[in-house]
């Protein structure tokens, strides 16, 4: 079973849902606060929300947002080669089963860079970015410029020995990243201290970002003051006074992974110095004070939960998603999909129009459709990362809204 996803809800006009959903309710977020201080805005393995993760693509995607910085996940190959990817396998978002079977599930890092070259890294998201290739680290610097850099994570260091020394190099030989270097646009960040303290150590006029899931007494953030410029963490733990001891440590704070627009709107009130999402042009048209979906039809999610314990999707009562038409006219629903953070995707059924005021169910597992659900057929839970992000498209791949707790 997946992380329940807990459920943050715009205001919906149609009748409650079961008692297996807990429900908040909040008002549609349109603009960011007036007094607020725009923060840095970083667009998440790219721009994941809009493109396949950590590919050029995705690069390009969060430069067209006008994003602050772009982040990438570096990796080295078997031969050395330092490469961007976020997972440890290679089997989520690659078609490694069709080219190298039997070795979805090894290390994406035992791989040389010829045979990682002969992967696909963009069918999973979609038929338009077949044959997206994994990018090398300077394929990033190419398409930065000193209005959009580059956040770099040394990801997963454990599993690429040597890494810090490799990156350092690159930043201080390659041309490209030595222009962005030079321009203040590129960030190193991690979740290793180990790894931190030795980057510093190799190239300390490089700025640093210390990662963490949550933030810690004062003490240890007294300890990576000695050694880092900035915070990283989870938005959905933090709290003012998780603000106030990173700001008296004299360091400043950034929040992931910030994808719907109530979210923004929270971080920004507790006063976060970068913000970090998959959609960083919705986030870009919010803090402009624009709607972050201006072609949207008026269906909302307005819900999410997963499969409660013991119950059984074969009877309905598990994981679903809950659109609701908050608009004056009646929305063709039919053949619209749901993605969430890990490219996980439910897609509606066909025949459904949502009348102004109606909800539909769209349910993972296997059911008989009715007027108010419709049923994937899975086999299992899939929706994950703790409720991140789930996404809603038209079937022709317009994106209406975003839901997140």
């Amino acid at each position: 079973m997946s992380v329940p996803l807990v459920p943050v809800l715009r205001a919906v006009t149609a009748g409650a849902l079961s008692a297996a959903t807990v429900l908040t309710v909040a008002a549609p977020a349109v603009a960011a606060p007036a007094d607020a201080e725009r923060p840095l805005v970083i667009g998440h393995r790219g721009a994941a929300g809009t493109a396949p993760e950590n590919t050029v693509s995705a690069f390009k995607d969060a430069r067209a947002a006008g994003v602050d910085y772009l982040e990438i996940d570096v990796q080295l190959s078997a031969d050395g080669v330092p490469f961007l990817f976020h997972d440890d396998t290679p089997a989520r978002t690659t078609n490694v089963a069709e080219v190298f079977p039997g070795r979805e599930n090894d290390p994406v890092t035992s791989f040389t860079w010829a045979e990682l070259q002969q992967l696909d890294a963009g069918s999973y998201f979609g038929p338009r970015f077949a044959g997206e290739r994994i990018p090398h680290l300077d394929d990033a610097a190419k398409v930065a410029t000193v209005n959009t850099g580059v956040y770099i994570e040394i990801k997963s260091p454990r599993n690429s020995p040597g890494i810090e020394q490799v990156v350092a190099d690159a930043l201080a030989q390659d041309k490209d990243w030595s222009k962005l270097l030079e321009a203040g646009k590129v960030t190193v960040i991690g979740f290793d201290e180990a790894s931190n303290r030795t980057f510093a150590g190799l190239a300390p006029e490089v700025p640093l970002q210390q990662l963490t899931g949550s933030v810690p007494d004062a003490a240890t953030i007294e300890r990576w003051a000695g050694f880092v410029d900035s915070v990283g963490t989870n938005y959905r733990a933090l709290d003012a006074e998780d603000v106030a001891r990173v700001d008296a440590a004299g360091l400043d704070l950034g929040v992931y992974t910030v994808n719907s627009p109530e979210a923004v709107r929270h971080v920004l009130d507790l006063g976060v110095d970068m913000v970090t999402g998959d959609f960083p042009i919705q986030t870009d048209r919010l803090l402009d004070g624009l709607d972050p979906y201006p072609g949207d039809h008026g269906v909302e999610i307005s819900g999410a939960v997963n499969d409660v314990p013991g119950d059984d999707v074969q009877y309905g009562t598990g994981e679903h998603v809950l659109l609701a038409n908050t608009g004056p006219r009646t929305v063709d629903v039919s053949g619209w999909i749901l993605r969430d953070a890990a490219n996980n995707v439910l897609t509606v059924g066909a025949g459904y129009e949502l009348a102004p005021g109606e909800q539909l169910r769209v349910y993972t597992g296997p059911g008989t459709d009715t007027d108010e659900a419709s049923y994937n057929g899975g086999s299992s839970s899939v929706l994950n990362n703790g409720g991140d992000s789930v996404a809603l498209w038209t079937d022709e791949d317009r994106l209406q809204d975003v839901f997140a707790n």
